[in-house]
């Protein structure tokens, strides 16, 4: 049964990245992620289904439109197989837990919030505020169903990780941006409803990870100390490091 959830979960992994790549391009230019269908940016030609096909269009079409061969770039199909491989490896984690469709649909959100991050220096509210919602009440149905201590020490944590994103705001406007502490209290939440330990690493990886580089991008010249560098992207990367491996690590720990 586990192995058939993380084959489901992966296949419907590789749908949902093709979906957010429309999300990515679309949602920071203020467009609809509804209509109009795809489009070629260079010839303007909807995109046929069968040229839809997440990953498997990209290869057969060697990263190019059919009708005018304008380059497609690579990040499509690797979003879509990034997500796939994070759904799978979740549904490993969590295949006998209630509380696999929140860690799903966050791990979607992750994807796309890192990605714009990147692209804009910005965690986009029409992203943030959805995702937190409907992750709260996925945990929220899952408490329900499996146990309402678990929900409350998960609320309990979004709420801990917020305060703690919220001072660190206040302190240093510049150095922690408000868009991060929206962000931080799905991350909180998902992560409290492991262990209060997990969200704790989960937000320490974020940080150390986000230092590490930041401090070797000064080092290579490639930032300088009045660069920003995003840490969206690496809240997510600690909060998925923390979901999957958080057990073994804190185990390493306290030996």
């Amino acid at each position: 049964m586990t192995g058939f959830v993380i084959a489901i979960s992966a296949l419907l992994g590789l749908l949902i990245g093709s979906f957010l790549n429309v999300v990515i391009w679309r949602v920071p230019r203020h467009e609809s992620i509804v209509s109009p269908p795809s489009r070629c940016p260079g010839c303007e030609q909807l995109i046929r289904p069968y040229d839809n096909i997440p990953v498997l269009s990209w290869l057969i079409l060697r990263g190019k439109c059919r009708s005018c061969k304008t380059k497609i770039s690579a990040r499509y199909p690797l979003v879509e197989a990034g997500t796939a491989i994070l759904w799978g490896l979740l549904a490993w984690r969590f295949a006998g837990s209630w509380a696999l469709p929140a860690y799903l649909v966050l791990a979607a959100g992750l994807v796309a919030l890192s990605l714009i991050d990147l692209d804009t220096f910005l965690l986009p509210n029409r992203i943030v505020y959805p995702l937190t919602v409907a992750v709260t009440v996925l945990f929220g149905a899952a408490g329900v169903v499996g146990g309402v201590g678990d929900f409350r020490r998960a609320l309990l944590s979004g709420l801990g990780v917020f305060a703690v994103f919220l001072l660190l705001h206040l302190v240093s406007p510049r150095g922690m941006g408000f868009g991060d502490v929206k962000f931080s209290f799905v991350l909180g939440l998902s992560l409290g409803w492991v262990s209060p330990a997990t969200a704790f690493l989960g937000i320490f990886m974020g940080f150390l990870l986000g230092s590490v580089v930041g401090i070797g991008l000064i080092a290579t010249k490639v930032k300088t100390r009045k660069d920003h560098v995003p840490f969206g992207p690496f809240m997510a990367l600690g909060t998925l490091i923390a979901l999957l491996v958080g057990p073994q690590i804190l185990r390493l720990l306290s030996q």
